[in-house]
């Protein structure tokens, strides 16, 4: 929780999985209803954590140790929060996220190295702060990757890790959905988007 009087909601998934789509989608739904909707994404969401992005999902897939990869995302988080998160839930808005510290807690603390208790650390020093509801959207890890390599943009680093990355980031999303029951919600992916979005406004619902 944030403190704010705003909602906070973030989306998670594997490379492919649609969580982008969705989440544009719940903006639109939630915006055609009168709300201040800010939609924002992760790494990213603020000009300095924008940059960052650059520099995490360009380039080779060695280009950093989970380690470095860990303090970068970590960096662009706090400026993300700083700068357009706490700023928008202080005046009341909604804030949809894609990806927040539940990626990193994934692509850094279980499956680039065993760094879950530093993601941990980390994230209480220096962002403090969960989602009010967590959209896991869960989808076959094979055919997601077709999806996410068919984009063909610059930021292929983690896709080029390849199917094994894949598999065991779907099965570490879901045990952290178990692990934080509280905030997650899993709706199936494996379907056409317009079917994916009316579960995921009826979780919203249901947490409201």
């Amino acid at each position: 929780m944030t403190g704010g009087t705003g909602l906070f909601i973030s989306f998670e998934g594997i490379d492919g999985s649609g969580k982008s789509t969705q989440a544009r989608l719940l903006a639109e739904h939630l915006r055609s209803t009168g709300r201040e909707v800010v939609l924002t994404r992760e790494p990213g969401g603020s000009p300095g954590a924008e940059e960052i992005r650059a520099l995490v999902l360009q380039g080779d897939p060695e280009r950093w140790s989970a380690e470095t990869e860990l303090l970068l995302f970590t960096a662009a988080r706090r400026d993300h929060l700083e700068r357009t998160i706490r700023p928008a839930l202080a005046r009341g808005a909604t804030v949809i996220c894609d990806r927040f510290a539940d990626s990193t807690r994934m692509y850094q603390g279980l499956s680039r190295g065993d760094l879950r208790g530093a993601v941990d650390t980390l994230h209480a020093l220096m962002i403090g702060v969960e989602p009010d509801l967590t959209l896991l959207i869960d989808m076959d890890p094979e055919a997601a990757l077709a999806r996410a390599k068919a984009r063909a943009t610059a930021e292929e680093r983690f896709e080029d890790f390849g199917l094994p990355l894949q598999q065991k980031m779907r099965a570490g999303f879901l045990a952290l959905a178990a692990e934080f029951s509280g905030r997650f919600r899993i709706v199936d992916g494996n379907r056409a988007p317009e079917a994916v979005a009316q579960d995921v406004r009826a979780a919203l619902q249901a947490q409201a």
